[in-house]
């Protein structure tokens, strides 16, 4: 999981070699790689209504509900007269209809069927009021901010409204690509439910406009103007790019295609050698070592100018006293270029370490003299 300890401490060092963007015509837009790292932001914490991107959380806790083992593809979930009396882009469920779970994040991530998303929040949580107390608190944990979620759909409430921020829309988005099927869904172009009676069309149609888009979601509504959160992958880079209230459905298209190709011009993922991270020994553990990791992956995002001539530093401790914990944080690395510092990743424990206890130490004593 990436979380704000990361993204607070995984810094890029934007050089002066680096290309303007040039002028967009959203109000505000981010650009982050899959792992958390920012590499261009404008007007990034600037409050702003998402209109249906807000489904990018709701479809976030479907994915962590799924993993946890709470529901499944196959669940089924019902429309309550309250879901069904949605306006806006829906799919028209009757109160008491079920769909699969399966239909239903299909009918989200394709159609943006507001719907849906509410029949799926009160499955999930009882009440949509309940789901959205716990999208709230998932944004927190996450490091967003300047985020406030009033429903699951990102319609306008009766005197409120979602706000939040490219920049915290792009954290939501990071971790929801952390769950790699959500993109066996939002690459959907066409597609249909209730047996093929009712046809979806993505209402993100850069999908067929930028090569190697994999998806995220789009929204409008009169208010929030047009909006998206755009993901792509291109040769082992995966990108996340944020535009919200551009004034057209084509401005924002074009703001999404300058920032995605932003990214793939100028930055490239980066693997350290394996080698590199040696297990680090363990005093009074029931393990002998544990091994170090980076913290979001195995690689990171540097810019393509300086990806030749880098070089690592680790800062490990020679050695670790039990018990540790798996995610805990034990040094990091730091990578240079010309003597100027890029990144710095923390570098966790990989799993747990249990202390030992005095009757391990004791049974270990006689098997020594019994040796």
């Amino acid at each position: 999981m990436i979380c704000a300890a990361l993204l607070g401490s995984m810094l890029v060092t934007q050089a002066a070699a680096l290309p303007s963007m040039g002028e967009l015509y959203a109000k505000s837009a981010a650009l982050y790689a899959a792992n958390g790292q920012e590499l261009f932001s404008y007007n990034a914490d600037e409050p702003l209504q998402p209109a249906s991107v807000t489904k990018i959380m709701t479809m976030l806790l479907v994915m962590e509900a799924l993993e946890r083992g709470e529901v499944t593809l196959d669940t089924m979930v019902t429309g309550s007269e309250y879901a069904c009396s949605m306006g806006g882009t829906q799919v028209w469920l009757e109160p008491g209809e079920q769909l699969t779970l399966d239909e239903m994040l299909k009918a989200i991530a394709v159609g943006s069927a507001n719907d849906c998303a509410v029949a799926v929040a009160e499955h999930l949580a009882g009440t949509e009021a309940a789901f959205v107390e716990r999208m709230n608190q998932r944004a927190a944990e996450l490091g967003c901010t300047n985020t406030t979620f009033i429903n699951a759909n990102g319609l306008d409430g009766m005197g409120e409204k979602t706000l939040t921020t490219a920049h915290d829309l792009a954290l939501i988005s990071c971790e929801l690509l952390q769950h790699p099927k959500i993109l066996d869904y939002t690459g959907i172009w066409m597609d249909s439910i209730r047996g093929g009676t009712f046809s979806l069309a993505n209402t993100n149609k850069m999908l067929k406009s930028y090569q190697g888009l994999t998806g995220l979601k789009t929204g409008y509504i009169s208010e929030a103007g047009y909006c998206i959160s755009a993901s792509a992958e291109r040769e082992g880079l995966s990108l996340v790019a944020v535009v919200m209230a551009a004034p057209t459905k084509e401005n924002r298209m074009a703001d999404a295609t300058a920032l995605l190709n932003y990214g793939f011009a100028n930055f490239t993922a980066y693997t350290p050698p394996a080698d590199i991270l040696l297990p680090v020994p363990v005093r009074l553990g029931r393990a002998d070592s544990v091994q170090p990791v980076m913290e979001g992956g195995t690689s990171f995002i540097v810019e393509k100018a300086q990806a030749e001539g880098l070089e690592t530093h680790l800062d490990l401790p020679d050695s670790l006293t039990a018990p540790v914990q798996a995610g805990q944080e034990i040094g990091n690395l730091t990578v240079t270029s010309g003597g100027e510092t890029l990144l710095q990743v923390p570098l966790t424990a990989a799993e747990d370490v249990e202390a030992v206890t005095i009757p391990d130490l004791f049974l270990s004593l006689l098997g020594s003299l019994s040796g």
